[in-house]
């Protein structure tokens, strides 16, 4: 149930530099899909790691120190119904995640009724429950927690995402608590009823729900990136407090490009590569940008136990692009 994971390595703009170890991890090898080690073109691709981080080990070794972690992958802006997605979907079967919560654009181009089943269901449908859809029998209890973004708010009040899936509270923001970590996962759309300001409704519902959490990880997940070098940038009124209020990492899309922001204390992620076409990062990186990446499809994987958080994101081939640990462990690629 816990065999699979990403294999170390991917070039640094094309010029072959490695992040992580370079071992394989057991039960990778049936998803490998004949892995060309190729490098990535200068004109796709970028990542560069900047900062005065500490190499303090590699991910790989970090994972075999977690004690009966949770395991969950992130995935972002894939719901295209395309080959990418059915790739990164691939990779993330192969990793045999407890779940898998997004970072919204579940349902391009407009969050229709008409293409939900076919954008979603199609490759996600074993984490999805109740399930009604056309592509098996979904799963025996719900392991799928999206967010809403921009094209899911396309059709009036999101209305065919809402009927699609069955979550908790009020389906639009929520909050699930599986093991050592906590998800909050927002709406940051304008068309949120609740409102997506700082001082808003739904702003103060995650502050209050963030500093009565007892888990050891609280999560943040929204679409609109508070911070990013990418093609839309920074969201102004996303930047809410989550630091102060007890967040210890905040997830984001909407850019379609991987970026690792460490800001106000606290680390934000980009992940935008789940599907739909990639964005050239177009922008000089922000103030606290550790990684940045826009040449692959791929998603996250995040490991978490009582002592440690790992997240890793890995291309669709299985290249591993970018990692970062927090807590006992704390880490992240040679800078």
């Amino acid at each position: 149930m816990r065999s699979g994971g990403p294999r170390a390595g991917v070039g640094l703009a094309g010029r072959g530099a490695l992040v992580g170890s370079g071992a394989a991890i057991a039960g990778w090898a049936p998803y490998r899909r004949s892995v060309r080690r190729r490098r990535l073109a200068p004109l796709l691709a970028l990542l560069v790691l900047a900062g005065c981080g500490r190499d303090l080990g590699d991910p790989d070794a970090i994972a075999r120190r977690l004690e009966a972690p949770v395991r969950f992958a992130v995935i972002g802006d894939y719901g295209t119904g395309d080959a990418p997605e059915r790739d990164v979907a691939a990779l993330v079967q192969a990793w045999h995640p407890d779940f898998v919560v997004t970072t919204g654009d579940n349902n391009y181009p407009s969050g229709a009724a008409e293409t939900i089943d076919d954008h979603v269901g199609r490759y996600w449908s074993g984490f999805i429950a109740p399930y009604h859809g056309r592509f098996g029998p979904g799963a025996s209890s719900n392991a799928f927690f999206p967010v809403l973004g921009n094209h899911d708010w396309n059709a009036p009040g999101a209305l065919p995402y809402l009927a699609y899936f069955t979550l908790p509270g009020n389906e639009r923001y929520y909050e699930v608590a599986k093991g050592a970590v906590h998800v909050f996962a927002l709406d940051s759309d304008p068309r949120e009823p609740d409102g997506v300001a700082p001082e808003s409704a739904q702003a103060r519902w995650l502050c209050e729900a963030l500093r009565s959490s007892p888990a050891r990880w609280k999560l943040v997940f929204l679409h609109h990136p508070p911070w990013s070098s990418g093609r839309h940038g920074p969201t102004p009124y996303a930047q809410w407090p989550f630091q102060a209020c007890g967040a210890h990492a905040v997830f984001a899309g909407h850019d379609h490009d991987y970026e690792r922001i460490q800001r106000d204390g606290i680390v934000y992620f980009v992940n935008g590569l789940g599907g739909s076409t990639p964005y050239a990062m177009q922008r000089f990186p922000i103030q606290g940008s550790r990684a940045r990446f826009y040449g692959e499809f791929g998603a996250q994987l995040v490991e978490a136990d009582a002592r440690t958080l790992l997240v890793r994101f890995v291309t669709r081939d299985g290249e591993l692009v970018d990692w970062v640990a927090l807590g006992a462990d704390a880490a992240e690629p040679p800078q």
